[in-house]
């Protein structure tokens, strides 16, 4: 599967996701977010190991927002949607953030990324409209263990 097959939840329709969350960027909400995308990720048909990536890879995304998009300024926002598509579960995690720049200060070991495209079906890295970050991931419902596609575009 390749990222040219799929399209992000922003581009597929005007119909609204199942789930859509507008948070402060800030730790105390991962949680809540990752267990809103699990419901419909059981909602979804997948199994427990599938759901643990699920969890895994959100929990990535909403981090590397947190940790990176709003430094050295106040936190901004998290925006969230996910959906059930005919490729499967969709999630959208954006920011408007600073973006995507390496950072000698970083505090992580800097293998979010990797680890997200190793979790998912599809991840796709864009620039949001205002800036910022949009981190796409596609799990499969339908392909068990299908290869991960990931593409970067602005």
């Amino acid at each position: 599967m390749t990222s040219s097959h799929l399209t992000p939840l922003a581009r597929r329709s005007s119909e609204a996701p199942a789930v859509v969350i507008v948070a402060p960027a800030c730790s105390d909400e991962v949680a809540r977010i990752r267990s809103a995308i699990g419901s419909l990720g059981l909602r979804a048909g997948l199994d427990a190991d599938r759901l643990a990536d699920v969890a895994l890879a959100v929990s990535e995304a909403c981090a590397n927002a947190v940790v990176h998009a709003y430094a050295d300024r106040e936190p901004g926002v998290l925006r969230v949607t996910a959906d059930i598509t005919p490729d499967g579960l969709e999630i959208v995690i954006a920011d408007e953030g600073r973006g995507m720049s390496p950072r000698s200060d970083s505090p992580g070991l800097g293998l979010g990324l990797s680890l997200m495209a190793s979790l998912t079906s599809a991840l796709e890295l864009r620039v949001g409209e205002g800036g910022g970050t949009e981190i796409w991931m596609v799990f499969a419902t339908h392909e068990p263990g299908a290869g991960t596609a990931w593409a970067t575009t602005g």
